[in-house]
């Protein structure tokens, strides 16, 4: 008689904090005991009042910083512990929309957008038609030739978030995504930001936006004087 099949092991996180804290210089921690897990595929809105730290917890898991204390995971990877040689392959696999854009001024709209694909090493003329039709899509296909000096506000954010997901990544991070453009428009980047969801990358979104939280069916990680408080999607839905 056959033995019954295992079930297979659930897999790792993508994102892990065990009592994580981080303090700047020898001032007070701005985070403190955060633990929490985020499963492969999953989308969380990360919201709290301003000066919560989003934008610091954030930088933990785009690897800009490593904890003062505890343990920060990403990829299965010990922040803390990894050898410096090994974050940019860790940083290649995820996408981040910074709040300042963090555009290069001397590069065109679409070298903006296509640069995490030159990174990787992808041939220009192979992804050229998929980084103009991302670039259409968050109604920049007129201005691919444009600097950023010369765009607006809102236009920068639209192409600091295409490039952010031109290369699929593995984990999207965004900083405040829709702070600079009008309601309809942010609604658009939401769907977008879900069609990479149903692809299978995982997302956090620091928003401000609660109509956006609201209308879209996704838990909350919510960050108050330092530490985080888990909140599924159908209760975020009703605060």
């Amino acid at each position: 008689m056959s033995s019954p099949e295992s079930s297979p092991a659930p897999a790792a996180p993508i994102v892990e904090f065990e009592r994580a804290g981080l303090r700047y210089g020898l001032g007070p921690e701005v985070l403190r005991d955060v633990t929490f897990s985020l499963p492969a595929g999953s989308f969380h809105f990360l919201t709290g009042p301003s000066g919560a730290g989003k934008s610091s917890l954030l930088s933990l898991m785009y690897l800009a910083r490593r904890p003062s204390r505890g343990r920060v995971g990403v990829f299965g990877q010990d922040v803390a512990r990894a050898p410096r040689a090994a974050l940019p392959a860790l940083r290649r696999r995820i996408g981040v929309v910074f709040q300042d854009f963090r555009l290069f001024d001397h590069l065109s709209v679409f070298e903006n957008a296509a640069l995490p694909l030159r990174i990787a090493g992808r041939p220009e003329e192979e992804s050229a038609s998929n980084v103009v039709e991302l670039l259409q899509w968050v109604g920049l296909g007129d201005l691919l030739e444009a600097k950023p000096p010369t765009l607006s506000g809102g236009q920068k954010q639209r192409l600091a978030i295409a490039r952010a997901v031109v290369a699929r990544p593995k984990l999207l991070l965004a900083d405040e995504p829709t702070g600079n453009v009008d309601d309809q428009m942010a609604l658009r980047l939401l769907h977008l930001f879900d069609t990479l969801h149903r692809m299978g990358t995982t997302i956090v979104i620091a928003t401000h936006n609660a109509e956006l939280v609201r209308r879209f069916a996704h838990p909350e990680l919510r960050l108050e004087d330092g530490a985080v408080a888990f909140l599924p999607a159908s209760q975020a839905r009703l605060l």
